[in-house]
């Protein structure tokens, strides 16, 4: 990982954000019902729940339809991002996002592509030995996406970081063509960059039910630019520069987690060894 700045103060008033976070309230309580994350005024994912107790979440929902790619980043983009202030990057972003503060972290990822419910998915196995299936259903928990697992590693012997980059809409809607591309430089050796807005949300069973009760830390990255990218990366094995832009103010974690996820971005990777 490359070393991070510091918070900062980004974004427009939310009624001009193209992005923004938002809370579902029930008709008749008025508690909140969803965590969402909003595209275009419309409900694009859901999140995970505030309780801190619920598993962790990001299940795309049918009017999530469009990306946020900006035209005019594209050339700045198609290699590595050393400063992610030098040409404007981050204020090009954060025009799209609500304003709040954010932690810039410039990232290296190895995208691994998941389909939910096959090889490697962490709602079919990882959330499964924390928290069982859902209780209504019988089931795992279906994020209705596929998704990208890049990293993770040990926070303490009761916690786990887990890493995931989630496109606004399926790969199967990239262009191909732009895929083989991107497959192309990168076989070349050049490493383009994405955006992403993020949130990292801690999460630990309270039900009793699992056979391993640790929390986790889901650090997800919410992709503005990149899905071409991210998917030709993830065929050709190749690594990305990926810039997050971490939303501290929608996170679900408490301050001193998050301040110290770049030292824990920073390790190296390992996966949790459990009995189960």
């Amino acid at each position: 990982m490359i070393k991070p700045g510091d918070p900062r103060t980004l974004g427009v008033p939310s009624s001009e954000a193209r992005l923004r976070f938002d809370v579902e309230l029930h008709e008749r309580s008025g508690g909140p019902r969803r965590r969402l994350l909003m595209v275009d005024n419309e409900p694009a994912f859901e999140l995970s729940f505030y309780c801190g107790t619920c598993p962790l979440l990001f299940r795309r929902l049918e009017t999530a339809k469009e990306k946020l790619s900006l035209e005019d980043m594209q050339e700045r983009l198609s290699g590595p991002l050393d400063d992610p202030d030098d040409g404007g990057v981050i204020d090009a972003f954060a025009a799209l996002l609500p304003e709040g503060e954010y932690l810039p972290l410039l990232l290296s990822v190895e995208p691994r592509l998941v389909i939910p419910g096959k090889e490697g998915d962490y709602f079919s196995h990882e959330q499964v030995t924390s928290w069982g299936v859902n209780q209504f259903w019988g089931l795992p928990e279906y994020p209705h996406t596929p998704y990208y697992r890049t990293f993770e590693t040990t926070v303490d012997t009761n916690a786990h970081l887990y890493e995931f980059v989630v496109p606004m809409v399926p790969p199967t809607w990239n262009e191909r063509e732009r895929v083989e591309d991107y497959v192309a430089l990168m076989e070349q050796g050049t490493v383009p960059t994405a955006v992403a807005v993020s949130t990292l949300d801690v999460c630990q069973s309270s039900t009793g039910l699992a056979d391993d009760p640790s929390a986790h830390w889901g650090l997800t990255h919410f992709l503005l630019d990149g899905h071409h990218k991210l998917e030709a990366a993830a065929a050709a094995g190749r690594p990305v520069r990926l810039l997050s832009l971490l939303s501290l103010g929608e996170s679900l974690a408490e301050a001193d987690d998050r301040a110290r996820l770049p030292a824990l971005r920073a390790q190296s990777r390992s996966t949790r060894a459990t009995d189960a």
